[in-house]
């Protein structure tokens, strides 16, 4: 009977002792490994809106801005030497005769510089990606003997197209293909001037040059921008986006 009785009460003191372990918080080298929750595919939206997200930050971070407030648009439209002969010689001789104010050589200044928000289009076979980068800005054409003469507000689009190609080591990359300002998307508008004078002619003689001279410098100053800002994007975004385009599976909603 006793060895009986010493049983029962050993079973129980064990059964208590392994409820107590079990209660215990076990080490992390013990447990078994957890179940993993597979990783979500991005959505469409996140991807792309991850993507212009990153060109916006890149862009603005590389220096998009000073780079549009510091075009050369006086040097480019003078060049031809004589002040007479070059482009801006040559809008001055159209509207000289209308006003003396307008003898005295004129300053283009950009100032208000602006990246408004990037469009993503992509190309029917899924393969291909256009980036529209909108520009806006303010040109400030000025006389030393009045100030500020005119201001003009401008607005130019950039088109970029990004694809998936590989190298010669078999690794694929996200590259710029053409790169080149939107056809007619360059508008100028009259935001003030001085009342007293011609201004109309002075401003349709003055954006015809624009139309000619601005998007290509714009162009020529902004895609190596880009360039730059696809080097530096995040691996795990330029890989998934890669593989979106290699497979043509669509991603940009269209609206």
């Amino acid at each position: 009977m006793f060895q009986i009785g010493s049983l029962v009460v050993l079973c129980g003191l064990l059964a208590q002792t392994t409820a107590l372990l079990e209660a215990l918080p076990v080490p992390l080298d013990q447990t078994l490994p957890l179940a993993l929750t597979p990783a979500l595919a991005p959505k469409p939206t996140d991807l792309a809106g991850s993507l212009t997200g990153a060109l916006s930050n890149g862009l603005l971070s590389g220096g998009l801005l000073g780079t549009l407030e510091n075009l050369p648009l006086l040097d480019i439209l003078k060049t031809g030497g004589n002040p007479s002969s070059g482009l801006l010689g040559g809008l001055l001789g159209k509207v000289t005769s209308l006003t003396p104010l307008l003898n005295d050589i004129i300053d283009l200044k950009i100032t208000n510089p602006q990246l408004l928000e990037l469009g993503l289009v992509q190309s029917p076979d899924g393969h291909r990606l256009y980036v529209t980068i909108p520009l806006g800005m303010i040109l400030n054409v000025k006389t030393p003997l009045v100030g500020s003469l005119l201001k003009l507000a401008v607005k130019l689009n950039i088109t970029v197209e990004l694809l998936a190609v590989t190298d010669e080591q078999k690794h694929v990359h996200l590259v710029v293909g053409d790169c080149t300002h939107s056809p007619g998307s360059l508008q100028i508008s009259l935001l003030d001037g001085l009342g007293p004078l011609p201004i109309q002619s002075f401003v349709d003689n003055l954006t015809g040059i624009l139309n000619n001279v601005l998007p290509g410098l714009v162009q020529e100053k902004v895609c190596p921008l880009v360039n730059a800002v696809l080097s530096r994007l995040d691996v795990t975004l330029v890989h998934s986006i890669v593989d979106a385009l290699i497979h043509g599976l669509e991603f940009v909603i269209k609206v």
